[in-house]
């Protein structure tokens, strides 16, 4: 460790939450530069704050604006939009220590958890009293829920079950000047004033810093009754057979794999999965009784019927925990062929097939190898970008190949991002998704509850160049 600093604001910061929730040593505070984004990273902070109470948030938080320095909130830092990285003099408040589940309420279906939480460790937590916490973004393994409430993050089983924002029930947090505050109720049903709670979900760190979360729960659903593996030999096939599947059924994971994906899938771990297919789907049902091998009878029939040249079904949990942990690494398997740019847009269901069969067409116009997965049954999809080298030559292209998938998304009525956020690799899109009225309630809505602008400057919508 570096020797004691002779910032007046470091120190103060020692004195008040203690010692060893405090770093300041440039070799540490690098850790927490950036997220998983790749082509983006942030200045090194002024220092790094590590609170295990929110007590200790606040008094932080009072301290950064009595100093005037700017608030990063972090998590897990498994973001993959650069929403978490600081700037250069800010104060990082890093919560990955408040990591307790508080309590598993059985009558109410509640869990309330600190932010720190592993959604992979409330999953497990909740499934052995009975009970389900559905969202379950492709990192749930390693990201965090207040990560997830700050992104609303999605997941797999979004198709049947919604996304972070339907499962927030009550949440304290800290705000941008210091106030402890409880938004929203435990209730099943509220409709007294603004949902506040819900302005958070999504929000990335500008708002406030969440310290507890009160999330809903579901009863444990059916196992799963089987999975079903369709390849297609066109993109418009695949299309079709979303399309068709979305309007009769609902099947508890709906996923999409394009060809590049499932090349650099097999080429890691050999799977065996379908290599001549232009797209594969990867459907379950978790129906309880027969019913559910009946639904998955359904989606095989709508495969064939829209062109599928192979489908197969199994009902093995081995083997369909195998594909599903394909689908979970696919950006790992197109990471390994080379630098990776990931893009998160999202557009109706009704347009997927449309949307894949863009993103291949312009990475043959930029000759950029482009593989496409993603949440087939609600339109979230992921195209990844993998570049030969990170040249100054090849960034540059690779950007105007990245803004022409965003573009492609918003001309068919999609979003600029489903899950991941906006964060630094998505701020100059907002303008083009958001007219000037919805940017400017937005930049109000952040002026009244920081009027200091320290939480997360420049995120989201806040930046110059938007003005």
């Amino acid at each position: 460790m570096g020797s004691m600093s002779s910032d007046i604001f470091v120190n103060r910061l020692r004195d008040a939450i203690g010692q060893d929730h405090v770093v300041a040593d440039p070799d540490l505070m690098n850790s927490y530069r950036t997220d998983r984004t790749t082509t983006v990273e942030g200045d090194m902070p002024r220092v790094v704050t590590t609170p295990t109470t929110a007590t200790q948030v606040a008094t932080v938080v009072k301290l950064a604006n009595e100093f005037k320095v700017p608030v990063i909130p972090q998590g897990a830092l498994s973001g993959l939009a650069g929403g978490a990285d600081p700037i250069s003099g800010s104060v990082v408040i890093n919560v990955a220590k408040m990591n307790a589940i508080l309590d598993i309420d059985h009558v109410n279906l509640l869990a309330t958890v600190e932010p720190g939480v592993i959604n992979r460790s409330l999953k497990d937590a909740v499934a052995k009293e009975g009970f389900f916490y559905p969202p379950d973004p492709g990192s749930y393994s390693f990201c965090s829920i207040g990560g997830n409430i700050a992104t609303n993050a999605g997941g797999l089983c979004c198709v049947k079950y919604g996304v972070t924002a339907d499962y927030v029930s009550q949440l304290e947090i800290v705000s941008p000047t210091g106030e402890m505050m409880v938004l929203g109720r435990k209730t099943k049903k509220s409709s007294a004033g603004y949902r506040l709670a819900q302005l958070f979900v999504g929000s990335e760190g500008t708002l406030g810093v969440v310290t507890k979360a009160t999330m809903r729960l579901r009863h444990a659903p059916a196992p799963v009754a089987g999975t079903v593996v369709a390849s297609f030999s066109s993109l418009e096939e695949m299309g079709d057979a979303l399309r068709e599947i979305a309007s009769k059924l609902s099947p508890s994971l709906l996923e999409v794999m394009d060809r590049e994906t499932v090349l650099a899938i097999n080429s890691w771990r050999n799977l065996g999965i379908d290599e001549e297919a232009e797209a594969i789907i990867v459907a379950q049902s978790d129906v309880k009784g027969g019913e559910g091998t009946e639904e998955l009878k359904l989606i095989e029939a709508i495969c064939a019927t829209s062109g599928s040249g192979e489908i197969y079904r199994t009902e093995d949990p081995e083997e369909a925990d195998a594909l599903l942990e394909a689908r979970r690494l696919a950006l790992t398997a197109l990471e390994r062929l080379g630098p990776a740019i990931l893009d998160d847009v999202g557009v109706p269901v009704s347009r997927i097939g449309e949307m894949i069969s863009k993103i291949a067409e312009i990475s043959r116009n930029y000759e950029i190898r482009v593989g496409t997965f993603g949440h087939g049954g609600d339109g979230n999809l992921h195209p990844t970008l993998v570049l030969p080298s990170r040249s100054p030559d090849v960034l540059k292209l690779a950007e105007r190949c990245f803004a022409d998938i965003v573009t492609a998304a918003l001309s068919m009525g999609g979003t600029i991002s489903g899950e991941h956020g906006v964060g630094l690799i998505k701020r100059e899109f907002m303008k083009d998704q958001y007219g000037p009225l919805e940017i400017e309630w937005m930049r109000k809505i952040k002026s009244v509850l920081d009027p200091n602008g320290l939480f997360n400057p420049n995120k989201i919508v806040f930046g110059d160049q938007l003005v």
